[in-house]
């Protein structure tokens, strides 16, 4: 069952993925939801074929995704369930930069213990379900594990958002410290370069959704990297009523400052 659950995950994102492609390719219209988030016909389009994928495969497993969740809150409908973002980083895809991904988490307990993120212009696929499953594959190539690094005594190197950095508080909390470097990337493709040990750090201020999440994180950890919550240092859980994380470090592997 475990692989099989990975696997149906892998397939759903990829074949969600050339959907969006497909919309990526010519002229598209943007509506702003209710919350003054963008949406297109290529969010619609993924989210449509990975429930249809994930719901034939796994009917018992509940679904929880962005462009169907009640936004009256959420009572989770089982211990074990979907998180899908089908279309993470819709601003970076509207700007047409390809920092955008496919997402699928399998949540259990509270705990995110499988993911996927791929990322369909760049070519690039992030997949874990257990600790050091984690691999990435380029372009449809063979799978190659990836793990997380430990930072250099010198320093940190920072990935932010392009579109949610704040300097401010990014100046504030490494205050004392040294950063390297910071590297922008939109989308959660910042949990795989975290999980590929090609950053140290990605702070994260303001709130998020857990199905921004989900998936980042179970990749993460299963790389040996951490997502701790701002407020009090503990692993972030999910199946919240109101489905928003706040903010979080996500670690390659934590110095322990």
């Amino acid at each position: 069952m475990s692989d099989r659950l990975l696997n149906v995950a892998i397939e759903a994102a990829l074949a969600a993925g050339d959907a969006i492609m497909r919309v990526y390719a010519e002229p598209f219209e943007v509506v702003q939801k209710s919350d003054q988030t963008p949406v297109t016909e290529a969010d619609l389009a993924s989210e449509r074929i990975v429930v249809r994928m994930l719901t034939e495969a796994f009917p018992d497993i509940p679904i929880v995704s962005e462009e169907t969740a009640p936004e009256d809150g959420f009572k989770p409908p089982a211990a074990r369930f979907w998180v899908v973002d089908p279309l993470d980083g819709t601003k970076e895809f509207v700007a047409k930069n390809g920092e955008f991904a496919v997402c699928i988490g399998l949540v259990e307990d509270g705990v995110p213990v499988l993911g996927v993120v791929h990322g369909p212009a760049i070519g690039v696929t992030y997949a874990a379900y257990g600790p050091g499953t984690a691999v990435r594959s380029r372009d449809g190539g063979p799978a190659e594990s990836i793990h997380a690094r430990v930072p250099s005594p010198e320093g940190v190197v920072v990935v932010h958002s392009r579109t949610n950095e704040n300097s401010r508080r990014l100046a504030e909390y490494f205050q004392g410290r040294s950063i390297l470097e910071r590297v922008s990337c939109g989308s959660a493709l910042k949990f795989g370069v975290l999980a590929a040990g090609e950053v140290d750090l990605y702070p994260r201020f303001g709130t998020t959704m857990e199905w921004d999440t989900a998936a980042g994180q179970a990749i993460l950890e299963a790389a040996g990297g951490s997502v701790v919550t701002m407020a009090t240092g503990e692993t972030m859980r999910y199946g919240k009523h109101d489905l928003k994380n706040e903010g979080f470090l996500a670690w390659g592997k934590n110095p322990a400052w």
